[in-house]
Order: structure tokens, then C-alpha cells, then sequence
């Protein structure tokens, strides 16, 4: 039987998805601001040139380096948790 929760006991984080060229499953990270990292490798993503791109996670994942020009897409992602 599945268990019930209140909604004061469920919590929401936001995590950043990375989609990396060749890769068919995306890269999950979890930071401090992610609107704000989000809108910096948009930024990225956008430039001519290929820039090495090296950010600290605060989950499983501890440290992504990836250039630029190997990000496909992004994209923000609101999970509940207990």
C-alpha cells in the first residue's frame, strides 16, 4: 500500500538537465541557482566558439565538464521529493 504524505512533507528542487551530443540519456545537476546556471550556458550554447565549461553540483554528480559546443539542449526540471 503506498504511502500517503501532506504536502508540508513534500519538498520541490530544480534540476538541470544537460543534453550531451551522442549521449542518449541526459546529464542531471543539481546547483545552488539553477535558473541562473541555466541562463549562463544558454549563453554558452549560443557563442561561436567552443568553451570548455566546468560546474559543481550539490547531488550525485560532483563536477560536469563539457565544451560548449557539445551541449545539444538544456532544460530545468522541478522534482518533488520527501
Amino acid at each position: 500500500m503506498a504511502q500517503q504524505f501532506t504536502t508540508s512533507q513534500v519538498k520541490t528542487r530544480t534540476a538541470l538537465l544537460v543534453f550531451v551530443k551522442g549521449s542518449s540519456a541526459p546529464v542531471v545537476l543539481y546547483v545552488e541557482n539553477p535558473q541562473g546556471v541555466y541562463e549562463e550556458l544558454q549563453q554558452a550554447i549560443k557563442g561561436p566558439s567552443a568553451t570548455l565549461i566546468e560546474k559543481e553540483g550539490t547531488g550525485p554528480i560532483k563536477k560536469l565538464t563539457v565544451l560548449a559546443n557539445q551541449i545539444s539542449a538544456i532544460a530545468l526540471q522541478d522534482e518533488q521529493y520527501v
